[in-house]
């Protein structure tokens, strides 16, 4: 198997992949926000704000998820070394180590799984208020508005799409007027600014190759063929895992995807969307990219 930079675009891409496999946030979602925030630069600085790295997390944003997940991932020294104060705020008391754990922001596996992890708070608290499933859409409103802001957008917007966002959020209206206004000075309505995100993510998903459910399944066609063969010629091994023991399982999976592109199935197309894939199809996109060397 070839080795691939993970500064490369394919190995930012398997980076996010390997975050989506491990958390179960949607892949689509994950590679949209990586093109939107940076540009799908892991090396990405803002030049107003302490924003740095895939996902442009700032310093406290950083700090707080390496916190409350480092020690999931390996990184137990970093999460054990950041306490926080009575006040909210998060602190490292050796600058060098604190340096580190910053540094890390511009690692694109250790920013992919740290923005899954991220996403997957964020969607638990969405749904638990919402009382439905969060779209990748939402995630980003949270990403946006935070969590608080985010629930409090898409329940006004549930009871009245209509209504003018920056009435409801003056202080975000004012940091970020292009949003929250038409050109013209028109306020937008609630619907029409989460439109606008939606349209945003999407575009940013398509930028970097996925650019809808139906092209998606057609451009993966080659791709699959090439994989399915590849399975009776090679053992694949990811980590300690052998192909022997995933064989089953993904001969399944590809068995689905091709049943779903062939159209055979109608409900199956409608219902496996590989770049808004389950859990099981981000696990085979992993799998596949990393058997094509990428």
């Amino acid at each position: 198997m070839s080795i691939v930079s993970v500064d490369s675009k394919a190995g930012i891409q398997t980076a996010i992949a390997a975050a989506s496999r491990k958390t179960g946030i949607d892949f689509n979602y994950l590679m949209g926000q990586a093109q939107v925030e940076s540009g799908m630069r892991a090396d990405a600085r803002a030049q107003t704000s302490s924003a740095t790295g895939l996902y442009q997390f700032i310093e406290q944003s950083w700090l707080g998820v390496v916190k409350d997940h480092g020690a999931e991932h390996g990184l137990g020294w970093a999460a054990d070394s950041i306490r926080q104060t009575s006040s909210g705020r998060y602190v490292v008391s050796d600058p060098a180590t604190r340096r580190a754990i910053l540094d890390m922001r511009s690692d694109p596996q250790t920013a992919a799984i740290m923005a899954a992890e991220h996403a997957s708070d964020n969607k638990a608290a969405l749904e638990d208020k919402l009382g439905r499933p969060a779209t990748g859409t939402d995630l980003y409103m949270a990403h946006f508005l935070g969590q608080g802001g985010a629930a409090k957008f898409l329940g006004a917007m549930e009871a009245s799409p209509d209504r003018a966002g920056a009435a409801l959020f003056p202080a975000a209206a004012r940091a970020n007027r292009n949003i929250f206004y038409a050109a013209n000075g028109q306020a937008r309505s609630l619907s029409d600014i989460y439109a606008r995100f939606a349209g945003k993510l999407d575009q940013g998903a398509a930028s970097v190759g996925a650019a809808g459910s139906a092209s998606g399944l057609d451009g993966l066609s080659a791709q699959l063929d090439q994989f399915g063969a590849s399975l009776g010629e090679s053992e694949v091994i990811l980590g300690n895992d052998a192909a022997g023991g995933d064989r089953h399982w993904i001969e399944t999976t590809l068995a689905q995807l091709n049943t779903s592109r062939s159209g055979a199935n109608p409900l199956a197309r409608e219902a496996i969307n590989p770049l808004r894939p389950t859990p099981e199809n981000a696990r085979l996109a992993y799998l596949m990219l990393a058997n094509l060397g990428a």
